[in-house]
């Protein structure tokens, strides 16, 4: 199931949005104000939904600080702006659609529907200035490719896998060395590699119990 985030002031506008999109089966949360948008919680989500003309920030701003972070994060712009000069721009900032008010709401869910096959493919994890690529099997960080050793990798994609769940070291043991004989140490020393390249707090400690991967603390 997808989440969207919608950002967008008109009330009317986008709770009907919001209704129509859960009717048909989707995540979607809806932000009212700039103010609540948070670049390092776009790892919950798998598309914006952006309108331009927002209060205190233009949505355009809010559009060049994404794609300057994370430039394959996919960003629909929903607005009354139908100038092609603004078209122009959204899409030199990497804006992946632009769909003009007034509008068909089928229209935008089709178009939602196509941008997300388009990027689903490419499934990447955003984290701060932090993006996992899953498919490639690369972290990039401040733009800069890291390459982790296979047994930190696969580490990090169980921990993924299990997000939001506290796995125990057994679990560990079991699914990411398979049956070969290491002691817990050699778990620590994995956890304190990913930890030195993850942001703070992406992978949490629990006493006794295991370890947890959050996409935000």
């Amino acid at each position: 199931m997808a989440s969207i985030l919608l950002l967008e002031d008109d009330v009317l506008l986008g709770s009907s949005i919001k209704e129509y999109f859960r009717q048909k089966g989707f995540q979607i949360k809806l932000l009212r104000h700039p103010s609540e948008f948070h670049l390092e919680k776009l790892a919950l989500f798998d598309l914006l939904i952006l309108d331009l003309i927002l209060p205190d920030i233009p949505g355009e701003e809010i559009l060049a600080q994404i794609k300057k972070r994370f430039p394959d994060f996919p960003v629909l712009i929903l607005t009354a702006k139908g100038q092609i000069e603004s078209k122009k721009q959204c899409f030199e900032l990497g804006a992946d659609d632009y769909l003009v008010k007034p509008f068909e709401i089928l229209e935008l869910f089709l178009r939602v529907k196509a941008l997300l096959k388009r990027t689903k493919q490419s499934k990447k994890i955003f984290l701060n200035d932090t993006v996992i690529d899953l498919e490639a099997g690369v972290i990039i960080k401040n733009n800069k490719e890291i390459k982790l050793s296979p047994r930190a990798w696969d580490l990090l994609n169980y921990l993924i896998a299990h997000q939001g769940e506290v796995v125990g070291k057994d679990q560990i043991l079991a699914h990411v060395w398979k049956g070969i004989s290491v002691t817990e140490e050699s778990v620590r020393t994995y956890i304190k590699e990913l930890r030195k390249i993850l942001p703070p707090g992406s992978i949490q400690t629990f006493k006794g119990r295991g370890y947890r991967f959050c996409v935000f603390k």
